[in-house]
C-alpha cells in the first residue's frame, strides 16, 4: 500500500483516484472546488479544499510522506507549473504532472517534474493502433522504441506452436503470453501451441511490430 497525494479532482484526476483505490492505496486529494471535493469523498481516504499554489497550504500536508504525489490539474498550466515547483522544493519524493500539449511536458520537467503523462496524446496513439488492426485488444508504449501489445491469434497461427512461428528470429519479438478463457498464461515455452479463441502478448520494437501485424 502507498500513500499518493492527488491535486486537481478533474475527470482525469477522479479516474486515478478511484483506480487507486480500487488498488488499496491511500488517497489524499485536493482541489479549490467544494462540489469536486465532495464527490471524491467516497473513493480516496482524506480530500481538502485547497489552493495547491500556495506554499503554506502545501506544506502543512506534510509532502515528504507521500510516496507520489499526482498533479492533475487540467484547466490552468500556470497552477499546475507552480504546483510542481512547489512540490519539490517541499521534498516530494515523486511528482508526476499532467501536460496537454507537447510544450508543456519540458517546462514541467524542467521545474521538478520526475514523469509526465499526456492524456490526450497517449489515448490518440492508443486509438490510433487499435484501429488499423481487427486483431489487436491493447497496446502499451514503453519508449520511442519499444512496444508491449496484446492482439488475438491472427488466422494463419491457428494450431502452431511459438516455435513454429519463430517471431524472435523473423522479428526480433519476444512472446510474454497467452491469454485464454481471460486468463493470462505467462509460462511460455517453444512447444507452447496457439490457438483460435487466445490472445497474446508480444514485446518488440514497433517497427517490427507493425511489419508482423500488417499495421
Amino acid at each position: 500500500m502507498k500513500s499518493i497525494l492527488i491535486i486537481g479532482l478533474g475527470r482525469f484526476g477522479r479516474h486515478i483516484a478511484m483506480e487507486l483505490n480500487e488498488l488499496n492505496h491511500e488517497v489524499m486529494a485536493i482541489d479549490q472546488s467544494e462540489e469536486r471535493v465532495n464527490a471524491a469523498l467516497p473513493f480516496v481516504t482524506d480530500a481538502l479544499i485547497g489552493d495547491s499554489t500556495n506554499a503554506e497550504f502545501l506544506s502543512s500536508l506534510g509532502i515528504r510522506n507521500f510516496d507520489a504525489c499526482i498533479v492533475a490539474i487540467g484547466d490552468n498550466f500556470q497552477n499546475s507549473l507552480e504546483t510542481t515547483s512547489l512540490l519539490k522544493e517541499l521534498g516530494a519524493a515523486k511528482v508526476i504532472s499532467r501536460a496537454s500539449r507537447g510544450v508543456q511536458e519540458k517546462f514541467l520537467l524542467r521545474n521538478g517534474a520526475d514523469r509526465v503523462v499526456y492524456p490526450e496524446k497517449q489515448l490518440a496513439a492508443w486509438t490510433a493502433i487499435r484501429c488499423t488492426s481487427d486483431n489487436i485488444i491493447d497496446y502499451i508504449e514503453l519508449d520511442e522504441n519499444y512496444s508491449i501489445i496484446e492482439l488475438s491469434i491472427p488466422q494463419d497461427w491457428d494450431g502452431k506452436t511459438v516455435a513454429k512461428l519463430d517471431l524472435r528470429k523473423k522479428y526480433g519479438l519476444n512472446v510474454l503470453g497467452v491469454r485464454e478463457h481471460g486468463i493470462m498464461n505467462m509460462d511460455i515455452s517453444p512447444e507452447t501451441l496457439l490457438s483460435d479463441g487466445q490472445s497474446i502478448l508480444v514485446l518488440g520494437k514497433q517497427r517490427k511490430i507493425q511489419k508482423c501485424f500488417h499495421i
